[in-house]
């Protein structure tokens, strides 16, 4: 018999009306779980819960903050092989990506360990004789935290450690598709020996789950990753009441390649940026904007690597590329295939769904010839293993077709050429630039966000995530 699992709140697990089956996107008849479908009556409850601990924890001692995250961290490492099968099972990324998120996870609790003890302030003399002025930083209260599918325990622990760190309480929804790893990192959480209420998570669909943490008054903050068009709704409902918002949406990622680049390392780019984890990144990149003299040998040799690769179950290790992660995105992914297949100039190679020994959502990755940058599949992001490969003239063209898109957060270039390295960092108009590396990659203690419709708000990550969960206080003092 399926096990049932509830929503976590005030240090406690409880049981709820409604459950929703987890499903093995790599074999639908492995039902990983029932998770709970929680009402919005349950978002009140944590609520409530967080309200009645943040005096607390905002006054425990840092060390007392660090000491629990660390804990956190330790125990992510320690169970991070059952948690990599978990995530790969309910997800659909390999066994090695898997494990490299929950890896991340646990470096992320670790470093905000260090943050928790590192909150400063300043101190100066005022424009007055005899005056001093102090600025602190004070947490924000109930930061409500909403997480993607695609990466169900690295986003939220990059929200949730933080929060914690700077001595806010925690609300937190993943998404409806990946409830486990969430499950998982709460139940470690909880044995870590946090206090009832500090943290709390909350399952169920976005529509009323979401809506009811970004309207919810004693929700301070709210920290949001996924689609642009839901990100601008969580946006307009948590700024009408005037509560703090911070969105990590979109992307479609320009990867230039010009006639000097290694020829090699700009392949593995384009490969790995666009194509594993099935595509299914805010990073990855999904155009490919080639100059004209290499074009048809990037195309070849992009072929030619993409033949090597298997698309199979995410458990087995032959898989270089797991399954798209449930059915409703494989159509989606189809759907732009079809498009892309009905546009003049253009032409798919690979985007075929495939059979294995289990029922699942395997998809072939796609390289689509003869796009323009202008094509439907070059300006909306499909999120699955689909790449438009643009030809260019020169680099001056190149640096303005990867520009012209309503997204705005990561842009990579390959080449030999320290000056056009130099300047494309300069021109590009994205909140992050890679040099001769996939766009999608990025450590966990430096900034992360974009610009435009990609992201809204402050950064996360790295010590600039305290420019969101942390809010200044200035002080005068005459003694």
């Amino acid at each position: 018999m399926t096990s049932a699992t509830g929503i976590y709140i005030d240090g406690t697990w409880h049981d709820v009306a409604e459950h929703r089956e987890n499903i093995n996107p790599s074999d639908h008849s492995d039902v990983i779980g029932l998770f709970g479908r929680a009402e919005r009556s349950a978002v009140d409850d944590a609520v409530d819960a967080a309200s009645r601990a943040f005096p607390s924890w905002w006054r425990t001692s840092p060390q007392r903050r660090a000491d629990l995250l660390e804990a956190v961290a330790a125990g992510i490492t320690t169970q991070a092989d059952d948690l990599a099968h978990l995530l790969a099972r309910e997800e659909g990324k390999t066994l090695p990506e898997a494990k490299g998120e929950v890896m991340r996870a646990a470096h992320i609790f670790r470093f905000f360990s260090g943050e928790a003890l590192r909150v400063v302030g300043e101190r100066q003399a005022s424009t007055r004789d005899g005056v001093t002025v102090n600025l602190v930083r004070e947490p924000l209260g109930v930061v409500g935290v909403i997480a993607p599918w695609n990466f169900p325990i690295a986003i939220p622990a990059w929200k949730t450690a933080p929060a914690l760190a700077y001595g806010n309480t925690v609300v937190l929804k993943p998404a409806e598709l990946v409830p486990a790893s969430a499950v998982a990192l709460a139940r470690i959480i909880h044995e870590a020996g946090f206090p009832p209420g500090v943290f709390n998570l909350v399952t169920g669909s976005g529509s009323v789950i979401g809506d009811a943490i970004s309207s919810h008054p004693g929700i301070a903050a709210v920290t949001f990753t996924g689609s642009e068009p839901v990100g601008r709704r969580v946006a307009a409902t948590a700024v009408a009441r005037l509560a703090e918002v911070q969105l990590e949406m979109g992307g479609k990622n320009p990867l230039i390649v010009l006639a000097d680049a290694d020829i090699d390392i700009a392949v593995e780019c384009a490969v790995n940026g666009a194509f594993f984890s099935t595509g299914q990144r805010c990073t990855a990149s999904s155009r490919l904007i080639i100059e004209d003299s290499i074009h048809d040998r990037f195309v070849d040799a992009t072929l030619a690597r993409l033949a090597q690769l298997h698309v199979g179950n995410a458990l087995e290790d032959a898989t270089d590329i797991g399954p798209v992660v449930d059915e409703r995105q494989l159509e989606t992914d189809l759907r732009y295939l079809g498009i892309a297949r009905e546009t003049a100039g253009s032409e798919v190679h690979g985007g075929e769904v495939v059979e294995r020994a289990t029922r699942g959502n395997f998809l072939t990755p796609a390289l689509i010839t003869g796009a323009r940058n202008d094509d439907i599949v070059s300006r909306e992001e499909v999120f699955g293993p689909v790449a438009s490969v643009i030809r260019v003239a020169d680099y001056d063209e190149a640096v303005t077709f990867a520009n012209d898109t309503e997204f705005g957060l990561v842009a990579g270039i390959c080449t030999t050429s320290l000056r056009a390295s130099e300047d494309f960092q300069s021109r590009s108009d994205t909140g992050m630039v890679m040099v001769n590396l996939p766009t999608a990659g990025v450590d966990p203690h430096v900034a992360f966000g974009g610009r435009k419709g990609s992201s809204f708000g402050p950064r996360e990550q790295g010590a600039h995530a305290r420019d969101f969960f942390t809010q200044t206080k200035t002080a005068y003092v005459r003694p």
